[in-house]
């Protein structure tokens, strides 16, 4: 089983691209091209037919995916990008970190 550094949810610092230095929400994480949504990142237009849920056609503006290595979460605690550590709590889980605070990450 493949392991990210990042999972839904997640508060991500995009690295290179149109929108370096940019933050967002990872919306969806696909592990077999190792890519992830974020969310208002990456927008493309993507040109429609009329159909049932557009009924008039036309543009759509959506979020494209942006390959995990240019994307790295945010600590909780300082709101910088950080890498990820992990370790093992109490009951014997893995729980993820920040490298750079210690906070643990959602």
């Amino acid at each position: 089983m493949v392991k990210f550094h990042i999972k839904k949810g997640d508060t991500v610092f995009i690295n290179a691209g149109d929108d370096k230095g940019k933050t967002g929400r990872v919306l969806k994480v696909d592990t077999k091209k190792n890519r992830a949504i974020v969310e208002g990142r990456n927008m493309i237009t993507k040109r429609t037919k009329p159909s049932a849920q557009h009924p008039q056609g036309g543009m759509v503006h959506k979020e494209a995916s942006i390959h995990i290595s240019n994307l790295n979460p945010v600590d909780p605690k300082t709101g910088a990008p950080t890498r990820v550590g992990r370790r093992r709590n109490d009951d014997g889980k893995l729980e993820r970190y920040a490298k750079k605070s210690g906070e643990l990450l959602k």
